[in-house]
């Protein structure tokens, strides 16, 4: 798909279209980040609503659920209806839901509209996947997956600044933070546009048969998908859990929480950057082992001595980590996939990367409580590192993993 377009995709985020895609990615951090320094303010204000406290709380997680629930099932529709058009859906079911909370009169139409705008995400993030997979090869799909995820980053916390601002004014005001993606909606029509006009049923058929992978390729993505929920749900530990594990060490919990995910996310979204270029350089197995193990150095120098200037040196270590092996899952994702199943797929990468954001505080929690946090954090250093010597394997074994322009 798009063929006559990929000689305009160089440099990638200078392109319309692909600054289109690049801005469609921050969405799902959005989605959750927007409304977190609200959250003290909304309870308050229905302080009279039972279960008021545990339901607001919810709102944060409660698009991740449906997210799991809807994004298999976007990713069939983004096979056979088209992605394009899928991409534009889920961006202005985004911006409704989302802003929804402003005007909503009461908590539980509100904890609604986070159901539904976690059904716009799956829309949204399987979509823009997938069409990645079709406007990029090789190399370039590497550079603008590792660009995605600098994105991803940055914007968080730009998202999470410019919403504690208005949040400082009304509760209700970070929910029109979501009415911003209406802007982007040009450019997905563009996108709309060149792939209604760029492939016809025929072509589109020919492409995905010379695309098709030989092999077992759902058993790969099974793997591919296990790996990622593994992945981010001892990830998630540090957004999750850090909070009340600087309560323990004598921390402020909330100035420190919000200065540990900032040094996080910062350093995620520098080390991104490398991501193209190390992957081209040592081969996508040698990145993710890297990456791996950078992540199991940062739980260790977290839980190695109570002290603030280690958990930043941990959280930095985890972030940089983090996002070497993220664009990997993608990449690996829309390489084993067939041309006319990327939509598929990536529902279901997409769905195992929310699966292990809820799992985690479910499953962890209860680790956490009857264990303590170094049991916990030195399980999860432990389970990085054997799968950076398992990535490692793969790079002597000479798995393929450079990407080819």
């Amino acid at each position: 798909m798009f063929q006559n377009h990929r000689n305009s995709l160089r440099p990638s985020w200078l392109n319309a279209a692909a600054i289109g895609l690049l801005l469609t990615a921050t969405l799902k951090i959005m989605a959750n980040a927007t409304i977190s320094p609200a959250l003290p303010d909304l309870e308050a204000s229905f302080s009279g609503v039972p279960n008021a406290g545990y339901l607001t709380r919810f709102l944060v997680a409660a698009p991740s659920l449906t997210v799991i629930l809807v994004a298999p099932l976007a990713g069939v529709l983004a096979d056979r209806i088209g992605k394009g058009g899928l991409l534009i859906g889920g961006v202005v079911l985004f911006a409704l839901a989302g802003s929804a909370g402003a005007y909503l009169p009461d908590l539980q139409s509100i904890l609604i509209s986070r159901f539904i705008l976690g059904a716009a995400v799956a829309l949204t993030m399987t979509a823009q996947v997938a069409l990645v997979g079709d406007l990029f090869e090789g190399s370039l799909r590497s550079a603008f997956l590792g660009w995605q995820t600098v994105a991803i980053n940055f914007s968080g916390l730009v998202f999470i600044t410019f919403a504690g601002a208005l949040a400082g004014a009304s509760p209700r005001l970070p929910f029109l933070v979501y009415l911003l993606p209406v802007l982007l909606l040009p450019l997905l029509v563009k996108i709309r546009r060149q792939e209604r006009e760029g492939v016809s049923p025929e072509s589109a058929s020919a492409q995905a048969q010379m695309t098709r992978v030989k092999g077992p390729w759902l058993g790969a993505v099974a793997a591919i998908c296990g790996l990622t929920m593994c992945t981010v749900m001892l990830f998630f530990l540090m957004p999750s859990q850090i909070p009340f594990y600087l309560v323990e060490i004598g921390g402020d919990p909330a100035s420190g929480t919000a200065v540990t995910l900032a040094v996080l996310m910062l350093s995620g979204g520098m080390t991104a950057m490398l991501f193209k270029r190390l992957s081209d350089i040592f081969g996508l197995p040698a990145v993710f082992a890297a990456g791996f193990a950078t992540m199991a150095a940062g739980f260790g120098v977290i839980v190695s001595h109570p002290d603030w200037a280690l958990v930043l040196t941990g959280a930095a270590l985890i972030g940089a980590g983090y996002s070497l092996v993220q664009p990997g899952f993608f990449v690996l994702a829309l390489k084993v996939a067939p041309g006319d199943r990327r939509g598929s797929v990536s529902g279901l990468v997409t769905t195992a990367m929310f699966a292990g954001q809820v799992v985690s505080p479910l499953l962890l929690t209860a680790f956490l409580q009857s264990s303590g946090f170094q049991p916990v954090f030195w399980g999860a250093g432990g389970v990085f590192a054997a799968f950076a010597i398992g990535a490692m394997a793969a790079a002597f074994l000479g798995v393929p993993g450079k990407a080819k322009a």
